[in-house]
Formats: C-alpha cells, structure tokens, sequence
C-alpha cells in the first residue's frame, strides 16, 4: 500500500514538473503561446531575406525596417484571400487612419504577402489601392524567392499551409517589430488596439534620449 502511494505521488511530481517546464511554469498552455512569451522575452531578429513591392527596391528586409527608424506592425497575408485577409486589412485600414488623425510618425504599417510567386508588385499595388492604403504610412511587400518566403515564414513562425486549390489556410496575427527590426511582440488580431498602443510606447521610448547620468565626483 506504502509503495502504491509513493509511486503514485512520484508520478503526480513527475507530471507536474513536466507540465511547468513545458508551460514555461504554466504561463502557457499551447505552442503559440509558448512562442509569444519568446519572443516577448528574447526580441526575435528577421532572416536577411530580400523583399520588393510598389515602391520598395529589393531590400533586405532587416535593413528596410530599420532604416526606417520607425516601429512597425506587421502582418502575413495573400491578395487572393477572401477570409482573414480581409480582416486584417480592415483592422490596418483603422489603424492608419487612427495614425494619420493622431499624427504618429513613429509607427508604420507593412503587409507583407506569402503568395510571392502570384503576388508581383503590380498585383499588390492594385491591391493597396482597393484597401485605401496610404504609402509611406502602410506599405506592401512579398519575398519573392520561394526559399527565402520560407525561411521568413519558419524564422516568424508563420504557418501558411496551401489547400490544394490555390488558396490557404493560415494563422492570423499582429507582430510589432521594434526600430531595430527585431520582432519584439506577437499580438492576436482582435488585440489591435493594444498592438497599436505598444507600437506608440516603443515609438516614444526610441525617441526620447536618455538621461545622462551624473558622473562620479562632478559638482
């Protein structure tokens, strides 16, 4: 009976410790969790993939973002979507225009599209147009290079997954890069205001210099 008990108890120990180490000490309970509280922990810098668009010359994306010296909130998306698509460009069509009526200059908006091979910088000028995009404050992009498009989607952890038909099924999220080009947050789509309000928060924190510090025996 003794040996029962203890067996059980060590399994319950056994579980429990799993459960934290696996949960990050129950912070999360599903892999996007898991990833979101990295990211959050540890800024997440992009693979040097080359990006083009209406208006942008093929760049390194790591350099676009940061010589910007903007924050920027991204998003994946393909031009022939008729679901979630839609609904990420409704949500960036209201925080532009919360932008532009508040004056933000510290934050951009980027669309970057994960059909590369159908989404030519035409295809996505015509695109931005129908979504009321005002370049430079929203812009488009894709990767062109089929390898590099994944490598930027696995680095981001981006799932694009083609249903055979020529569409896909995909995840749907906010991700805020901050003046460095690093990924520094990961925010679901019905959390645009708050993906927005740190936007602004790391926009002012870049902007505002630091406070010098009195030297050791100055008067």
């Amino acid at each position: 009976m003794l040996r029962t008990t203890l067996l059980s108890l060590a399994l319950l120990l056994g579980g429990y410790g799993a459960a934290a180490w696996l949960t990050h000490d129950f912070q999360v309970w599903t892999d996007e969790g898991a990833r979101r509280l990295e990211v959050a922990l540890r800024p997440l810098p992009l693979p040097d993939v080359v990006v083009d668009g209406p208006g942008i010359a093929p760049a390194a994306l790591p350099g676009l973002l940061a010589a910007s010296g903007q924050v920027t909130i991204a998003d994946f998306f393909y031009t022939r979507c008729k679901t979630v698509c839609l609904s990420l460009g409704g949500s960036f069509g209201e925080m532009q225009a919360q932008l532009q009526q508040q004056g933000d200059t510290g934050v951009q908006l980027l669309s970057i599209s994960f059909d590369g091979a159908y989404d030519s910088p035409p295809i996505l000028a015509r695109y931005a147009q129908t979504m009321g995009a005002k370049a430079p404050l929203w812009r488009f992009a894709r990767v062109a290079d089929a390898r590099q498009q994944q490598q930027l989607l696995r680095g981001l952890g981006v799932v694009v997954i083609p249903d055979g038909m020529g569409d896909y099924e995909h995840n749907a999220a906010l991700l805020v890069f901050d003046a460095r080009g690093r990924m520094v947050r990961i925010f679901d789509l019905a959390e645009q205001e708050l993906a927005l309000n740190y936007a602004r928060h790391l926009a002012r924190q870049a902007a505002t210099p630091p406070t010098a510090t009195a030297q050791p025996g100055a008067a």
